[in-house]
């Protein structure tokens, strides 16, 4: 009897909660409910964590070259059409970048930016194939906490966001977002092609600013609502959280920073710019140890 309380109790509390959701989104793939992609990111977690090291334990490592390319340079035209998106819903075509409220309307414009949303939410699902393919080629030493964090709390989070708030000031930092992954994949996808394009990646030392500027331009745009007089964003838990996180990844991202350079400038130049690019690679997708390119 008391179980069934509790259950009562819980689903009176969840009816409560999606009341406010957007209705807009309620059909769309995975949106009815957080059930489904929480399994999935249940499985994920259990597969980069346990099982997949386990089955690779006595197998080769797989080569993944081409699979790699083919991965990385699909991520890179993915972002570039959400940049896009993004862009011509709301950033560049009417946005503020202050105090931008969530469009609830049918109108065309307000379905294009929660379109785009969800595009950004379920592109989060297809980058877990990043911890997955490290699995394969037995790279066990790149599946690092902060990395699976990271893959896991992005689509968990970006749920409620889709659901509840498919626009406004708390898109921006998916738009940094995409901006950088279009970078930092490319840089991967050349990477994958092997040494004969290293010639192309002079650019790898700007990596390290590129991302650092990303979190101090989240954390930044973001913060404007605490100093704003008249803001009524309708969730600002959503604000708490972007916020939140976007310090969270700075003192991070700082603190990999700090240490790759006062390793990395004791070496001679060549070894200082691989110890740059193996720190900084993985900040973006959570991961401090990243090396895609090996």
């Amino acid at each position: 009897m008391e179980l069934y309380e509790i259950k009562s109790s819980a689903s009176l509390m969840y009816d409560g909660f999606i009341q406010n959701a957007d209705s807009r989104t309620e059909d769309w793939l995975l949106m009815s409910s957080p059930v489904m992609q929480s399994v999935i990111i249940m499985a994920y977690i259990f597969f980069v964590m346990s099982l997949g090291p386990r089955i690779m334990e006595n197998r080769k490592a797989f080569d993944l070259k081409g699979v790699l390319v083919v991965y990385n340079f699909s991520v890179v035209a993915l972002s570039l059409y959400m940049c896009y998106e993004f862009v011509m819903s709301g950033w560049g075509t009417g946005y503020s970048f202050h105090c931008d409220l969530v469009d609830y309307s049918d109108s065309p414009q307000a379905m294009r930016m929660a379109a785009t949303c969800w595009l950004y939410y379920f592109s989060k699902f297809i980058e877990m194939l990043d911890t997955i393919f490290f699995v394969l080629r037995k790279k066990n030493n790149q599946v690092t906490f902060l990395h699976v964090y990271h893959h896991s709390i992005m689509p968990f989070t970006w749920w409620f966001g889709v659901r509840f708030a498919a626009g406004g000031m708390g898109t921006f930092h998916a738009l940094l977002n995409c901006v950088v992954h279009v970078i930092m994949y490319s840089y991967y996808g050349l990477t994958a092609l092997g040494p004969n394009y290293q010639k192309y990646l002079w650019w790898k030392k700007y990596l390290t600013t590129i991302q650092l500027i990303q979190f101090v331009m989240v954390t930044t745009h973001i913060s404007q609502y605490f100093f704003m007089r008249d803001c009524p964003y309708q969730f600002p838990i959503f604000i708490y959280i972007i916020g939140l996180y976007g310090l969270i990844f700075l003192f991070l991202f700082l603190n990999f920073w700090y240490h790759a350079y006062t390793k990395g400038k004791r070496l001679p130049k060549v070894l200082q710019a691989q110890t740059w690019a193996h720190h900084t690679n993985g900040v973006m997708n959570g991961n401090a140890n990243h090396d895609k390119d090996k």
